[in-house]
């Protein structure tokens, strides 16, 4: 069976946030489900997900520090510059990262390890609410 459903999430500030349990709170049918895939995905260009540490906030503040010196505003060499310094950045970021992730579910849950969560990477100042859809297939 595969189940699909579109949620929107809250505007956030520019970062590294933890949205695990928001994401897992629009799909109860994962709990029924003994062997799948989760895939999630975000529809925007400017705004990506990954999968990494959900306990130190540490690595969140990291993460945004270094993506911001590996990839900085205001290069010279930028020609798409009318939407603000932050958006041509925000497109590279989101493609270094990527918009999905496909995750294995095992007996009612997703198979991460202990120390995973998945990220929503705002790479925008002022991104707004980010749309998300989430796919279950299941056995």
């Amino acid at each position: 069976m595969w189940i699909q459903k579109e949620i929107s999430l809250k505007a956030r500030t520019r970062g590294f946030h933890i949205i695990t349990s928001e994401v897992l709170s629009a799909i109860p049918e994962l709990r029924q489900c003994k062997v799948g895939l989760f895939n999630i995905f975000i529809q925007h260009t400017s705004a990506s997900l990954t999968l990494n540490e959900n306990v130190s906030s540490d690595v969140r503040k990291d993460m945004e520090t270094h993506f911001n010196k590996m990839v900085p505003e205001n290069a010279p060499y930028y020609t798409h510059t009318y939407e603000g310094a932050d958006d041509m950045p925000a497109h590279i970021k989101s493609s270094l990262l990527g918009p999905s992730l496909t995750i294995p579910v095992s007996n009612g849950q997703l198979n991460m390890g202990t120390w995973q969560g998945i990220y929503l990477c705002e790479h925008r100042d002022y991104g707004g609410s980010r749309q998300i859809v989430i796919t279950l297939m299941e056995e």
